[in-house]
């Protein structure tokens, strides 16, 4: 009798585990998106349907750009428009070059072939997403070309994030970056900038641990510090990337004034970077910063698009001598621009993470090749929009990779709901730019002073 109870509360706890594991699993799939696009990226959808190849050595200008404009993202649209207060300037002109495909660094393509195959899109028993079993690489290879994929968007958002870029990037003191605000009264205040990034987990490149033994969980770093305005020296952000999709980052201030740092709260992430037009969820790998766990995403179509990228001058750090002003927009001396392939997806906050948040929708042109956003457009929380912003990223040479395309970038952001816009260069006034991985002197790959908290005590000394 005492056996069959037994017999009977086995099964019955059995069943329990059963039905619980399978509600768990259940829970965990994930379950792609489908939001409507805010109103004017339907339309521009709809507008661009139907494109056509742009000649090389075509000429474009504010008088001819309705030739071209399908060919152009919303937001380029709208400046050679003069639906805002910012416009293209009526001399400005763009001139049309070959398309021209770098190769992507040799370690990093083969890590995505190899390890590729295994990934796929986690859900935490919280809802947020991760990239399950990631090694290193482009996450899902051949993401750009699968046209029936409902996950599509998470994927092309995975991509882009975790996109290539070199181990070590260092913006050097005595050659720092400059970024530069405008008003609407052409009112220009400028910052400079020393940044040092860190790649310390999921490496692919040559010379350095696919794991950092002193990183632990953490996969990325950014240190960025300010040199000038005067006002402003010392102080520092350094952000703390990991690979638990539960754990947000950590993101930390050195105050110059109280001689110690301040850890953040997790709300800063909508908080101006140094005082510009992008906040801290912005930056990184060309155009977004936000991490997977808080972010979905869905696709809106494919197309070809203008862009500045590649090989084009470095003569872009002086602002504003070296900008087509008042725009802030390159001039034709920079280069000439590619027409190329881009993936385009709508990233939100997942819904159990939206409220309070400063973006409703965050529209990314993902390149298809390099998987780096060079367009954006982005909506306040009533999917009107709000920010255009620009990415030139541009090629470099990485010691042990060779000539690749970089996130070394010069950028702009229009506000065009406050007539406000920021332009930076990660090149200073003498056409000086960055260091990569090897080529970087060696106090830059200090990880306690850059990558660590206590390293922002280090800041004044």
């Amino acid at each position: 009798m005492r056996l069959g109870i037994f017999i009977r509360r086995g099964l019955a706890l059995a069943l329990v585990v059963m039905l619980a594991q399978s509600g768990a699993a259940r829970a965990q799939e994930y379950v792609p998106p489908n939001y409507p696009p805010p109103e004017d990226m339907r339309q521009w959808l709809i507008a661009t349907e139907h494109q056509t190849d742009i000649p090389v050595g075509t000429t474009i200008t504010p008088e001819n750009w309705q030739q071209y404009k399908e060919e152009m993202s919303y937001g380029l649209q709208t400046l050679y428009s003069g639906k805002y207060f910012w416009k293209i300037p009526p001399d400005s002109a763009i001139t049309v070059g070959p398309t021209i495909l770098l190769s992507q660094p040799k370690p990093y393509v083969e890590a995505g072939e190899k390890y590729g195959s295994q990934t796929s899109i986690g859900v935490t028993a919280n809802g947020h997403r991760f990239v399950k079993n990631y090694v290193a690489g482009i996450p899902f290879p051949d993401a750009f070309s699968r046209k029936n994929d409902p996950q599509k968007g998470y994927k092309i958002l995975a991509d882009d994030y975790l996109s290539w870029v070199p181990d070590l990037y260092a913006q050097p003191f005595g050659h720092p970056g400059v970024s530069c605000t405008q008003d609407r009264f052409a009112n220009i205040a400028c910052t400079t900038l020393v940044w040092i990034y860190t790649q310390v987990g999921w490496n692919t490149d040559p010379g350095v641990p696919r794991n950092y033994p002193q990183a632990g969980d953490a996969w990325f770093t950014q240190w960025f510090t300010v040199e000038t305005p005067e006002q402003s020296k010392y102080t520092t952000n350094l952000t703390i990337f990991y690979k638990n999709p539960e754990k947000e980052q950590d993101d930390y201030v050195f105050v110059p004034s109280l001689r110690r740092s301040l850890r953040l709260a997790v709300t800063a992430r909508c908080a101006p970077a140094a005082g510009s037009d992008l906040v801290l969820d912005d930056y990184f790998t060309p155009g977004f910063n936000g991490g997977l766990a808080l972010f979905d995403a869905t696709y809106l179509g494919h197309r070809k698009l203008l862009i500045l990228e590649g090989d084009f001058t470095h003569q872009t750090g002086r602002i504003p001598e070296d900008w087509d002003m008042p725009l802030g927009f390159p001039k034709p001396s920079w280069g000439k621009w590619q027409l190329r392939d881009y993936d385009i997806i709508d990233v939100r906050r997942i819904p159990s993470e939206r409220a309070g948040y400063c973006y409703g929708s965050r529209v990314m042109y993902v390149d298809s090749v390099y998987h780096y956003a060079a367009w954006l457009d982005i909506f306040d929380a009533n999917l009107k929009h709000w920010k255009i912003q620009f990415w030139a990223s541009r090629a470099e040479d990485v010691p042990l990779l060779g000539h690749v395309n970089t996130n070394s970038v010069t950028l702009a952001v229009w506000d065009v709901q406050n007539d406000h816009a920021t332009y930076l260069s990660t090149y200073d006034a003498a056409g000086v730019g960055p260091y990569f991985n090897q080529a970087a002197p060696p106090e830059y790959h200090n990880f306690t002073k850059y990558s660590s908290p206590s390293g922002l005590m280090q800041v004044m000394q």
